[in-house]
């Protein structure tokens, strides 16, 4: 069974959601799935002159009218509603999105909204359905000029760290990159002692520091549980500099980072994950 059959994709009529659409297409032809879209809407944002004319609950029935006809003719020809289902509900959008997902969903993507939306991730829609969401989510860069790469070009990375739940993204990421042909490499990033040294790569140059060999022997007994055979590149720095530096100088499609698998307290998204969606050079797919 494909690893992504149906995709869930969030629209709330905006550029970014027109932009975000040939993305959202090459991923479904890529993965041959399913996608449906998704519109949450409010239906208590009447006004008071709307109030003084007629009763609450025509009021709302109507905005949900609306908000139907809208959802089935947007995108149309991209995503033609015979094919592509769409989804109506009403509530906190984050929400909503999130729990709709649980039902039969493998992938949500989303795009993001500006600049400023990225810097203030933390709070919004996008973060709140990280934290939120069971399945894995893709998130843009600014989509309001998004383009994706032609079909033949797949290339991946995947960062992993060297924890428990290490396995389980490695697991994820080489069979997907198997399922759709994609060529994935690993990156991690050891923490540097000092902060103010520069970023230490080992995609130009090999500095052969016990930490730096222990932690490719690690990689590869890791690789060797998930059966894998794949390339790394190893950083020094600090973790998030290290990791970004090196995405940065890799022609990739896509960055494949772990969230926490338990929700939890404080959520499936941590510092370092929440970084690196933030701040990555191209998509990232959080698993």
């Amino acid at each position: 069974m494909a690893l992504i059959a149906n995709i869930l994709f969030p629209v709330d009529f905006s550029s970014s959601s027109f932009a975000m659409a040939p993305y959202v297409k090459r991923a479904a032809t890529l993965s041959g799935a399913k996608v449906s879209l998704i519109r949450v809407f409010d239906p208590a944002s009447y006004n008071g002159f709307e109030l003084y004319l007629r009763a609450i609950p025509e009021i709302a029935t109507e905005h949900q009218n609306i908000a139907r006809d809208r959802l089935d003719s947007f995108l149309a020809a991209e995503f033609p509603a015979a094919e592509c289902p769409r989804i109506l509900v009403s509530g906190d959008a984050a929400t909503q999105i999130a729990q709709t997902a649980r039902n039969g969903f493998d992938l949500i993507i989303m795009p993001t909204h500006s600049g400023f939306f990225r810097r203030m991730l933390l709070g919004s829609t996008t973060a709140k359905v990280l934290n939120d969401a069971d399945c894995p989510v893709l998130t843009s860069m600014h989509s309001e000029t998004i383009a994706p790469r032609p079909q033949e070009h797949r290339e991946w990375l995947c960062a992993i760290g060297l924890g428990h739940d290490s396995e389980r993204v490695l697991r994820f990421a080489h069979r997907m990159s198997k399922e759709e042909k994609a060529n994935l490499t690993i990156i991690h990033a050891i923490q540097s002692e000092d902060p103010l040294l520069p970023t230490q790569l080992d995609l130009e140059e090999m500095v052969h520091s016990a930490e730096r060999k222990e932690a490719h022997q690690r990689i590869a007994d890791l690789q060797k549980t998930v059966g894998a055979n794949l390339p790394v590149h190893i950083a020094a720095g600090t973790v998030k500099q290290a990791l970004l530096e090196a995405a940065r100088r890799s022609d990739a499609d896509v960055l494949i980072v772990g969230r926490s698998p338990q929700s939890g307290a404080h959520g499936r998204i941590r510092d370092l994950t929440y970084a690196m969606i933030r701040d990555s050079p191209f998509p990232v797919l959080s698993v």
